[in-house]
């Protein structure tokens, strides 16, 4: 009895302390294992600084991107001008501040228009057996078009028409976005496919089917929540590969016009000083490249904090 009296206390004492710990969630140990990477962790702080700096930047140094001053043309790094000028002597420091916000809003807005697409159709194509082979062939034939030329193809068809409409910024905005996101939405589709066929197998979906439970509710509260951990890994990665495109197609220069300053544009118009005034092409490329490493770096985090088979 006196060993039995002993234990019981020690046995509540433990149970006592299972119920104090913090109830556990997907996000919550995803989050802990995000933190263990350190190029996680530094691409993160990189692109919270890069973003903070973009959007905060302007507020406290206020020069006028578009200032010309031809007697301040192509100085070098000084107090005044601590990213120095171009040969129209426009602040490069401001310049590439404004072309940021272009540049990241061309990502964000062209992955969310990829991820919505090729979440549809992995959705789609993954639940009904009825449409994977024809949606899989689109998405295959999709994949074998070359994306630069098509890209150059469809812009110089249709710039001219959307810069009368909505004007020479919003409209080639609105071109590159929707052009870029339409040419990018095969990787995420397959992706999610992939995971929607190996979730409908699962024992919960079934027993919604088996209760009568309609297939747009089990889309919505079954597969969808569950597939959830790709998309978010496949989103961060379109966010990098559309900035490059939009990068590249205004170093073609078939991007936004020279008024309006892009990262990838800064590099196009300075690529014939840069032999004379380097640093107006070394301060974009490092900033894409910042961007994009940064990007990639939380992707491969993500990618394994939300592996279930990378978890304790």
């Amino acid at each position: 009895m006196s060993v039995q009296s002993g234990t019981a206390p020690a046995a509540n004492i433990e149970l006592t302390r299972e119920l104090k710990k913090p109830h556990r969630t997907l996000w919550g140990d995803a989050w802990v294992q995000f933190r263990r990477n350190r190029l996680a962790m530094f691409g993160l702080i990189i692109l919270v600084l890069l973003v903070l700096g973009i959007l905060l930047g302007p507020i406290f140094y206020r020069v006028d991107p578009e200032h010309i001053d031809i007697t301040q043309s192509n100085l070098g790094l000084t107090a005044e001008h601590p990213f120095g000028t171009d040969d129209l002597g426009r602040d490069t420091l401001a310049r590439n501040l404004y072309g940021g916000r272009i540049s990241l809003a061309v990502g964000v807005v062209a992955m969310l228009i990829a991820i919505f697409f090729g979440t549809t159709i992995g959705l789609l194509s993954g639940f009904f057996p009825a449409l994977d082979n024809p949606l899989m062939r689109f998405t295959d034939m999709m994949l074998a078009l070359p994306q630069l030329p098509l890209l150059l193809v469809i812009i110089m068809l249709f710039r001219d028409v959307l810069r009368s409409a909505f004007g020479p910024e919003v409209g080639i905005f609105m071109l590159i976005v929707f052009v870029i996101g339409i040419l990018g939405w095969m990787p995420t589709a397959r992706v999610v496919r992939g995971s929607v066929l190996s979730v409908k197998k699962k024992e919960f979906v079934e027993a919604a089917v088996n209760i009568g439970v309609g297939q747009s509710a089990i889309l919505r509260r079954h597969i969808l929540p569950n597939v959830l951990s790709p998309i978010i890994v496949s989103a961060t990665l379109s966010v990098a590969s559309a900035i490059l495109t939009e990068s590249a197609l205004s170093f073609l220069g078939l991007g936004f016009p020279p008024d309006v300053p892009t990262w990838g544009r800064l590099l196009f118009d300075g690529k014939d000083f840069l032999t004379f005034t380097p640093w107006v092409v070394i301060w974009p490329g490092l900033f894409i490249s910042l961007t994009i490493l940064s990007i990639n770096f939380m992707g491969d985090g993500l990618r394994d904090a939300l592996d279930p088979r990378m978890r304790g």
